[in-house]
């Protein structure tokens, strides 16, 4: 068929064709992105009837003919260019004039409209301006209380059916050219009206729920964002409301709200991530709903389009619609405060994290380590110490845990000038007496828990380390090791282990300095035998059982090891109990442990017993007692345990003179406090002096050169300065010494050490040897500056406390050992003349000199030769012989006398 005759057929049969208005068709299409096809009509087409269309695509929309009013005067052109050109002079007219399309009719399409339409839209016209005037007039309930929340919503009621309108008309009228379009294509494309009406009623069923569904998710979004205006405008008003009417005894509303969301945000750690979360969720539902009422993608697509604006605000530049800009700006708007708040939140975690990594807030997950509590000068040899003792073992965990910030400790531990080897010290920040802060360091798991003795009063700090004992004794998982306490005065010992009971481990440190500066004064060179001894770097005790052994008299267990020196039993009949020295007539049991002297617990082990040859002793007797005059230059907190103690030991007839600027009244008053009867001591005399030892002229009105040995002692008014007390130690040696130079004679002899005859410190040397200072030391920097110098026979109070404080720590068994060798009864370390066991330049083994001192009821540990500056502790090559001088001196364990 031609053209021509197509063109006719159209026109003979166009007042028979409708064109309905299409429900809903995206907007972005326009007639002119379709190709202009030739127009093909059927030479018979069926007209499309409108009285078969649903009542909605019968209605007038902007000046489209309504379906009740008359059929539209002018149909189809008979050309079809000329109805291609009608279609899209109307188009073009309508994309520029959108302000005039409700007063114009439609040119083109239906241009006699019917007077029904005209009335139908003015009557809705009506309709809205009825509605503004009644919404816009005051309520008269609302004007006084609602106020402001009414006129909240009637601002957002009105600015969104305003937008809505536009976006509607604007949806509309694109629809309508696009549904225009279509159907221009399906009458080229298909020549039944059967499949016209298929597609037509297809559409109309998948368009119209899609409309009205679109319409409801964008009334809900925006419903749903002015809930929360009005709840604000609500508070805010009731709250004003209440201040007006002086209603004090209430908290208005809007601070109760701002408590309750400061109360959530502070106490749950985490509701800000949860807030977060929950706002981010909302914004995404939000946008999504309204995307998807002004976008044509199913609501799945348009949630999933809310969160890539979200996650990324540049995702919207691809809007096209005025709408769809809108939400998009929206939403990406919403996405950057959300992100922006995301990241202060993770700065702010990480912060916080090592803000507590560097604070040393974080838990030690660690287990049998060794936990010390509190800070004091003894921290650095406790653990240089602890290093020593695990560098067996390939080094160790040490938790320190203190009242100080936990960047001063690591900083204090690292200008400590001594190797840790393979030892890690691990600091924390927290008090003791918090279970919370034990928690945290793995208090239960520790081997071993060391509480350190503040610097300060001494009272004050046994109270702190007897609420400590307590702190961990309430520790409901229980403590896997032991306590070892260190206390200032020995009358707060029994408190201490009544709380701690079988738990607990104590260390006088004031008690055993005082105990050993008095062994030192009487025997030059013990002190240097006792850092040997309680030190880890040379030889400590250790006990360890040694099923071979039992059976055999402990005489014979004496030289069963070649690498270590027998020296106790631990007594397992009698409930563990550690007896030194025992007789050579025990026998070893099932059970018994024995307890060595050894480099090492794992370097000695039982040999075949050894041929070894007993002797006799040169001359059996028992060394006597003389009297000795003692100088005590300094006043301590424990200066009635001294006393008492030096009593016991010293011969009767011997005196004792205290020099120092307590007055003499107020010293027996403490004496008389400290539990002390002058009147009842048996062996010294007491003889007062009062002065400053650090003025030459009050020094020289002292005899210094009559005296045995003196004690410069660290004054009670300056111990807690460890240089301080040093300064002024240092200080009255030096004086004492040059005083006794000038007054004692002077011996020639060659050069001694380093120094000359003539020299000031050869003076002082040659002094020395007429008598024994003993110096109390408390920083170790002291102890190099005195051993250099030879002046001084040395104590190192704070150093050697360390030391029995890891070795307790260590095994707390040998604690009973050192409480028996500090006591005033029982066994102490001796230094005894060479004459006593051997003739000079016999030739002799150790082992051998071993059973000899068995014949004195004595244990030899070591020995020091005539020209050697150290003893030797537990000596190797035991069974070789060699020749003894009679001026070399032996160690040896032995009852006091």
């Amino acid at each position: 068929m031609s053209l021509d005759s197509d063109s006719a057929a159209v026109a003979s049969t166009s007042r028979d064709w409708y064109f309905p208005s299409p429900p809903f068709i995206h907007a972005n299409s326009h007639s002119s992105k379709f190709p202009k096809y030739p127009r093909r009509f059927p030479t018979n087409p069926r007209p499309f009837q409108s009285q078969n269309l649903p009542p909605d695509y019968r209605q007038p929309l902007d000046g489209v003919s309504s379906p009740n009013s008359a059929p539209p005067s002018r149909g189809v052109s008979s050309s079809s260019s000329a109805l291609h050109r009608s279609f899209n002079h109307e188009r073009l007219r309508r994309r520029v004039d959108f302000g005039g399309r409700r007063e114009q009719p439609r040119r083109n399409v239906d241009r006699q409209a019917s007077p029904s339409a005209s009335d139908g839209v003015s009557r809705r016209r009506s309709e809205v301006a009825l509605g503004d005037k009644f919404i816009g007039s005051p309520g008269h309930g609302f004007r006084v209380r609602w106020k402001m929340g009414i006129l909240a919503a009637i601002v957002t009621t009105v600015l969104s059916s305003v937008v809505y309108q536009n976006f509607c008309l604007h949806i509309k009228v694109n629809d309508l050219q696009e549904y225009i379009s279509k159907l221009e294509f399906q009458l080229q494309d298909y020549n039944s009206s059967e499949s016209v009406e298929l597609i037509s009623f297809s559409g109309q069923e998948s368009d119209l729920p899609s409309k009205s569904l679109k319409r409801l998710a964008l009334m809900v979004s925006l419903t749903l964002l002015s809930i929360p205006i009005l709840a604000f405008k609500y508070i805010d008003y009731v709250s004003r409301s209440r201040s007006s009417e002086n209603i004090s005894e209430e908290v208005s509303r809007n601070k109760q709200l701002a408590y309750r969301v400061d109360l959530l945000l502070s106490v749950h750690p985490y509701s800000k991530p949860l807030a977060l979360l929950v706002a981010t969720l909302l914004l995404i539902c939000l946008g999504g709903l309204a995307l998807f009422g002004v976008k044509d993608d199913n609501l799945a697509e348009c949630l999933w389009l809310s969160w890539t604006y979200v996650a990324d605000s540049g995702n919207h530049t691809d809007s096209e619609k005025i709408g769809e800009r809108l939400v998009s700006v929206s939403i990406s708007f919403g996405g950057m405060l959300i992100f922006a708040m995301m990241l202060g939140l993770v700065s702010d975690a990480i912060s916080e994290k090592f803000d507590s990594l560097r604070k040393g807030r974080s838990e030690v997950v660690e287990q049998n380590h060794t936990l010390i509590l509190g800070w004091s000068d003894k921290l650095g040899s406790l653990l240089n110490q602890l290093a020593i003792a695990n560098e067996s073992l390939g080094g160790g965990i040490v938790v320190v845990m203190a009242e100080r910030d936990k960047e001063e400790m690591e900083l204090d531990i690292a200008k400590m000038e001594f190797d840790f080897k393979g030892t890690s010290v691990i600091c924390r920040s927290g008090s003791p007496l918090i279970l919370a802060d034990l928690k945290k360091v793995s208090v239960s798991k520790a081997r071993a828990i060391i509480v350190l003795a503040e610097d300060g009063n001494a009272d004050q700090s046994d109270a702190r380390a007897l609420r400590t004992v307590l702190s961990l004794t309430g520790v409901k998982e229980g403590l896997r090791g032991h306590i070892v306490v260190e206390l200032s005065d020995l009358d707060n010992e029994v408190l201490v282990k009544l709380v701690g009971g079988d738990l607990v481990e104590t260390v006088v440190a004031h008690d055993v300095i005082g105990r050993l500066m008095i062994q030192c004064a009487r025997q030059p060179g013990l002190a240097q035998i006792w850092e040997d001894i309680l030190g880890f770097e040379h030889c400590e005790f250790y006990i360890k059982r040694w099923p071979q052994l039992d059976g055999m008299h402990f005489e014979d267990v004496l030289i069963s090891f070649p690498d270590a020196i027998p020296c106790g039993v631990k007594v397992a009949s009698l409930g563990g109990k550690i007896i030194l020295n025992p007789d050579d007539s025990y026998v070893l049991k099932e059970g018994d442990e024995v307890l060595v002297i050894a480099e090492d617990d794992d370097t000695y082990a039982p040999a075949a017993l050894p041929m070894v040859w007993r002797g006799s002793l040169p001359q059996d007797f028992i060394v006597p007692k003389s009297t000795e005059r003692i100088l005590f230059c300094g006043w301590r907190r424990d200066m009635e345990d001294m006393i008492m103690v030096l009593d016991a030991f010293l011969a009767e007839g011997s005196e004792l003179w205290m020099f120092n600027e307590v007055a003499e009244k107020e010293r027996e008053k403490k004496l008389i406090d400290g539990g002390l009867d002058v009147s009842r001591l048996v062996n010294i005399n007491l003889v007062n002096r009062e002065g400053n030892a650090v003025i030459r002229r009050h020094l020289e009105s002292l005899p210094l050169q009559s005296f045995d040995s003196i004690l410069i002692l660290a004054d009670e008014s300056v111990e807690d300065s460890a240089i301080q007390a040093d300064s002024r130690s240092l200080a009255t040696l030096l004086l004492i010494r040059d005083i006794q130079a000038k007054r004692l004679p002077m011996v020639t002899h060659a050069e001694r050490g380093s120094f000359y005859q003539g020299s000031w410190i050869g003076e002082m040397q040659q002094a020395s040897d007429k008598s024994v200072i003993i110096s109390e030391i408390l920083d170790p920097r002291t102890k190099n500056l005195l051993s250099m110098s030879k002046i001084s026979d040395y104590v190192l109070s704070n150093e050697l406390v360390s030391m029995a404080l890891a070795m307790v720590a260590e095994d707390r068994q040998i604690n009973d050992v050192l409480e028996e060798l500090f006591a005033e009864e029982g066994n102490e370390l001796q230094i005894r003349q060479a004459d006593l066991y051997l003739r000079d330049g016999e030739e002799l083994s150790f082992y051998e000199i071993i059973l000899r001192a068995r014949q004195r009821r004595e244990v030899m540990i070591g020995y020091r030769m005539e020209k050697a500056e150290r003893a030797a502790i537990n000596p190797p090559a035991k069974s070789e012989r060699r020749r003894w001088s009679g001026k070399d001196v032996f160690v040896v364990i032995a009852e006091k006398e």
